[in-house]
């Protein structure tokens, strides 16, 4: 079970301190598929990253079955949390079994080597994402919807109870996205594992989840005041080159431009940390459908298109 006590996520940004987010609290289960939903730029792989132990948090805990991860050694945390990203993996010769089995690397000791378990583990687990037959292929073969399979067999190789994905379904096209989201929420259940992965695929979520992460952006309050100032720096170049000669009404709007973009420069040097934008909810997709999350969601989805 993953477990966010409090936990602000962000990134140095500058000399500004990027926060993301209002303090979560909230609990992924075993046994359940969680998705994790937001606009670019919500926060969705910093906070993927900071559970993962990438990164630290600004505030707050990310608890691993009660254990703090910032507490566990890199070995400790490979054996509870299986991490696949939308990184390609950049392979041309390695085949499917072969990268499969680098899943049991926490486990093999210093040289690496395979016990009879382990390649059991391996075979087992090519088996239950249905490409045993692929086994000799090279991956550099293999079509995006395949290897993607084959970083999630990887996943389940290593044996943990649980699962971080981001965007598992970025590059496939929608027959291998939909077998994908069916394929994490089976071994979800199946497994009894948790399964915590972020996505665009607002319908497939609502489809396929047990719960939904929702991080609902704020609008407004800072957008609304830079609003106002484009507006009023806009109304006094068109006063400007109203009232005085084409010429010099240009010239003169250029030098409020400037003057407007010397002052912002400024502010940015300040190093103020910047405000949270992001707040995370959960529930059922049920319940946020009913309550109106997901529509909003929807509603500032299309704004930005």
């Amino acid at each position: 079970m993953i477990t966010l006590k409090n936990l602000v996520v962000g990134y140095p940004d500058g000399r500004h301190t990027r926060q993301l987010n209002h303090a979560a609290n909230e609990e992924a289960h075993d046994g359940m598929l969680t998705c994790l939903i937001g606009a670019n730029g919500a926060g969705k792989s910093t906070l993927l990253r900071t559970i993962a132990g990438f990164q630290l948090p600004l505030e707050g805990t990310v608890l691993l079955g009660g254990d703090d991860v910032r507490a566990l050694s890199p070995r400790q945390r490979a054996e509870r949390m299986a991490v696949v990203l939308t990184d390609r993996p950049d392979v041309m010769c390695t085949t499917v079994w072969e990268m499969v089995a680098t899943g049991r690397a926490p486990f093999t000791g210093f040289w690496g080597r395979l016990s009879g378990k382990d390649r059991g583990i391996v075979t087992r687990s090519l088996r239950l994402v249905g490409i045993e037959r692929m086994a000799d292929r090279t991956v550099a073969s293999l079509s995006d919807g395949e290897r993607q399979k084959v970083m999630i067999a990887k996943a389940l190789a290593q044996q943990t109870p649980i699962i971080l994905l981001d965007e598992p379904t970025a590059f496939l096209d929608y027959p291998s996205r939909v077998e994908a989201m069916q394929l994490l929420l089976n071994i979800a259940h199946e497994e009894h594992k948790t399964v915590l992965l972020s996505t665009h695929d607002l319908d497939l979520a609502l489809q396929t989840a047990d719960r939904i992460w929702l991080f609902e952006k704020e609008r407004g309050g800072e957008e609304k005041e830079e609003k106002t100032n484009e507006t009023d720096r806009e109304e006094k170049i068109k006063y400007i080159e109203k009232e005085g000669n084409e010429k010099e009404g240009t010239n003169k709007g250029k030098e409020i431009k400037e003057e407007e973009k010397k002052k912002e420069e400024k502010e940015a040097d300040k190093g103020k940390e910047i405000n949270a934008k992001s707040t995370l909810i959960s529930g059922t997709p049920q319940e946020l459908v009913s309550n109106g999350s997901i529509s909003r969601f929807a509603k500032g989805a299309l704004k930005c298109l």
